[in-house]
């Protein structure tokens, strides 16, 4: 039986470098900085904090995303409905915190929000922690592990960090939407842009979503070019 990666040994993880540890480690931070939140009363401190997890929580989930789920679904039985559980969760967090951050901070709706949304990120941390990663520890060797680390650090540090309804939750389409979003995002976050009514989200949520037929289409041609390629 699969045994959750919560209380494993780092030797048992496969090291520090593994996809294993660094979601783990990720996790813990997410639980820290959700309970350091909600110790604080209202004001900036608490904001900075809300901020800091949103940041981690997106930044994180696009790594899964992108790296992560396409090599549990590629290696795990039963995997894409695994995933599928994970991606669903992944898009209600996601829409929640598009509310979230259009509604004034203190504001009992948003307090609502904000606690659906701690509450989801819980959750979703056990289904990974106690179902899924165990499932891929069993699939897959120490060494590869640590290879598939290497590559979800990679993409987590220049991933988007805030909601984009127009991002697809498997590949191509989010990764093809990753750059662009990342960059606009990480230009918010350093100079603390309040994007919901400025033009220049405007204009890449229309070039997100060009980026998106480009991906749909690109998706549909590849079974064609493979046929293509069995007859010749």
């Amino acid at each position: 039986m699969p045994v959750t990666i919560k209380d494993q040994t780092m030797e048992q993880l496969g090291g520090p470098g593994s996809v294993l540890a660094r979601q783990r480690r990720d996790h813990a931070e997410m639980d820290r900085l959700m309970d350091r939140y909600q110790t604080l009363p209202d004001g900036e401190d608490r904001e900075r904090v809300l901020r800091t997890t949103v940041q981690l929580v997106f930044s994180h989930a696009f790594a899964e995303e992108t790296v992560l789920w396409p090599a549990v679904r590629r290696s795990v039985p039963g995997g894409d409905e695994l995933t599928l559980r994970v991606e669903e969760e992944h898009q209600q967090i996601n829409n929640l915190v598009a509310d979230i951050e259009r509604l004034s901070p203190g504001s009992p709706e948003r307090e609502e929000k904000v606690g659906r949304v701690f509450a989801l990120i819980r959750q979703d941390i056990r289904d990974e922690e106690d179902l899924v990663l165990p499932r891929l520890q069993e699939a897959l060797p120490a060494a590869q592990l640590r290879r598939l680390g290497t590559a979800w650090d990679t993409v987590r540090r220049s991933a988007p960090t805030h909601p984009h309804p127009v991002i697809p939750r498997r590949p191509p389409g989010n990764a093809v939407l990753g750059v662009p979003l990342s960059l606009y995002d990480r230009m918010r976050d350093a100079f603390g842009l309040n994007t919901s009514v400025s033009a220049a989200k405007k204009v890449l949520t229309g070039l997100a979503g060009v980026l998106v037929l480009i991906a749909a289409v690109a998706m549909r041609r590849r079974p064609s070019a493979r046929m293509e390629q069995g007859h010749m």
